[in-house]
């Protein structure tokens, strides 16, 4: 469920087909983010979810998995 909202939410901000964003996608290499849409993605999961993302946990959040698992486990 996690996983099909943030890849709503990337696809609506990056303009990615939903279908081309697996938990392997890389933010920047695969999806072509900058640290722009970073910096966006980061507030907008914070909204969607109700947490809040740390400067240097978000360094680590490179892939869809990783925002993922991240998300789960700060909603638990």
């Amino acid at each position: 469920m996690v996983f099909e909202k943030v890849q709503q939410l990337l696809s609506e901000q990056l303009n990615v087909a939903p279908e081309k964003i697996t938990l392997e996608s890389n933010i920047v290499a695969d999806l072509h983010a900058d640290s722009l849409d970073v910096v966006e993605m980061l507030m907008t999961l914070e909204d969607n979810f109700n947490i809040q993302v740390e400067d240097e946990d978000a360094a680590n959040l490179l892939t869809v998995g990783a925002i993922v698992e991240y998300i789960e486990k700060a909603t638990k």
